[in-house]
């Protein structure tokens, strides 16, 4: 039996909660052979990866945002345990998709008919990456393609901060960013509340970085982590490593940095700026807020570390 192209649509997305010309393009890829599932839950993405796991699918196509990619990835990583993992396209339904713009993702409906097309010939083009995996101290094991902390997580709380998903997307974001790099140079609230820095010991590769706060960590393995910020502008040199960087600097030293995030330039003053393949972030004993690709967690404790490859397909 041939290994067949597994469709999953995550219907919570913003852009396939009702029908319409993307869920039906979705719908449509079964006439030429893909297996379509619908998920409106975690629990039914979880049957969906063991699913594609017992039919040994070639590729899987997420469907959704972000956080439908890194869910899928997480659980496509614990069904195919010890297997060869799928090849991954990316369907853009979500409000951004930060992910796959850096995977060649333009559009939404004329990009989707592409990468169907492409994926169910057996024409597409792939990219091949290793993406991060992430274990809390609690337990929870979590695959992603970018880590932040500080100001990272502190975005997103503001970025969220009560608004219904049709609310957010790139204008929403650019304007918090606007904020905050404005706000750095008179001292603004939100300025502040972002770009503060955090207590964290952070190890690298095994060494202690000596710092005990960051304003600003992350770790990504791909360039762009979304409004063309290319703080991680290593990402992607080596399969082996990810691109560490992390900030010490306060709010008036760190916010004036911002040309040179957009430049893909190296941040000046005391912080982290290395290749790596491990990294442990220790909160100090509290329970503190971490992102995965867009989704706000807490622990006490991560470990970062590098998954087996996977190729992402591209039309």
């Amino acid at each position: 039996m041939s290994r067949p192209v597994v469709v999953v649509a995550n219907r919570n997305a913003l852009h396939l909660r009702a029908p319409g010309p993307m869920l039906e393009a979705l719908r449509g890829a079964r006439s030429h052979g893909a297996i379509l599932r619908e998920t409106w839950s975690l629990d039914a993405l979880a049957e969906v990866a063991d699913f594609a796991a017992d039919r040994d699918a070639r590729t899987v196509v997420l469907a959704g945002g972000d956080g439908t990619l890194m869910a899928g990835l997480t659980e496509l990583r614990r069904a195919f345990a010890g297997r060869a993992m799928p090849s991954l396209a990316i369907v853009p339904g979500g409000t951004v998709c930060t992910v796959g713009r850096n995977f060649g993702v333009r559009g939404r409906l004329p990009y989707t008919k592409r990468v169907l097309s492409a994926v169910l010939r057996g024409t597409s083009g792939r990219a091949v990456v290793r993406p991060l995996v992430v274990r809390e101290h609690e337990g929870k094991t979590r695959a992603g393609f970018i880590f932040g902390l500080g100001l990272v997580s502190s975005f997103f709380d503001a970025y969220y901060d009560g608004r219904p998903r049709e609310a957010l997307g790139l204008g929403h974001a650019a304007r918090i960013v606007s904020r905050v790099f404005a706000g750095s140079f008179v001292g603004g609230e939100l300025a502040r509340r972002v770009l503060t820095p955090q207590p964290a010991r952070i190890t690298l590769d095994g060494a202690e970085v000596p710092h005990d706060g960051y304003s600003l960590f992350v770790a990504s393995v791909v360039r762009d982590l979304g409004l063309h910020m290319h703080l991680t502008y290593r990402a992607g040199e080596r399969l082996d490593r990810f691109h560490a960087v992390g900030s010490a600097l306060g709010p008036s030293a760190l916010g004036p940095q911002m040309p040179r995030v957009l430049a893909g330039r190296a941040l000046v003053g005391p912080g982290v700026d290395a290749l790596a393949s491990t990294v442990s972030v220790d909160f100090t004993g509290e329970r503190r807020g971490y992102v995965l690709d867009g989704e706000l967690f807490e622990a006490t404790r991560v470990e970062v570390s590098l998954g087996d490859e996977v190729a992402m397909c591209r039309p």
